[in-house]
């Protein structure tokens, strides 16, 4: 796990650690010291904690004008245990909704297993960024993960499963990857990138 490094390419235009509205402004990463773990298993350092023991995510990237957010995953998302939706929400997505974020990407191919116990946290979420025109997408979700997510009822509040599992959203600028997902989200095309 340790050589999962969370996505770069956008690194030139945007870092959390440097944007004073982010929930991670000041952090310091090493290259080197790899302090971070999910059970056994270190992890690359450039991944950014939140309070959860096994979950970790890193903002790629932040467009306050758009309103619009991507999240990059790592991990076991486990609600079960430990709650992890509370510590996401309270710690990264309360913040960047103060912001005036409304409308959240979360890359989750590198989520390996979720476990849910209420929607609580979901539904807030949810109606939150619904009265702010918005809404929440998981991609790239994989396909034991997805079952999960739809035995805790998650799709009520979160679009994910379908052609967002296989959107090939690397290649693609963040302002792009916006205009194709509402484009999708909004039926007004059915296809994305990579499916």
């Amino acid at each position: 796990m340790h050589d999962l490094e969370p996505f770069w390419n956008w690194r030139d235009r945007y870092t959390a650690e440097e944007d004073e509205r982010s929930p991670f402004y000041g952090r310091e990463y090493s290259e080197f010291y790899f302090s971070q773990q999910i059970y056994n298993y270190v992890i690359h350092p450039q991944w950014d904690d939140f309070g959860s023991k096994t979950l970790y995510t890193k903002l790629l990237w932040a467009d306050y004008e758009a309103g619009f957010a991507i999240l990059e995953m790592l991990g076991e998302w486990n609600d079960c245990l430990y709650n992890d939706i509370m510590f996401l929400k309270r710690e990264v997505i309360d913040p960047l909704q103060a912001e005036g974020i409304h409308k959240f990407v979360l890359v989750c191919e590198n989520v390996l297993n979720f476990h849910g116990l209420d929607t609580d946290y979901y539904e807030e979420w949810f109606e939150e960024v619904s009265e702010a025109d918005g809404w929440v997408c998981f991609i790239n979700v994989l396909p034991h993960v997805e079952d999960e997510l739809k035995q805790t009822r998650l799709h009520d509040f979160i679009y994910f499963g379908g052609a967002l599992n296989h959107f090939n959203w690397r290649p693609l600028k963040p302002e792009f990857i916006l205009y194709v997902l509402e484009e999708y989200l909004s039926g007004r095309n059915l296809a994305l990138p990579g499916f």
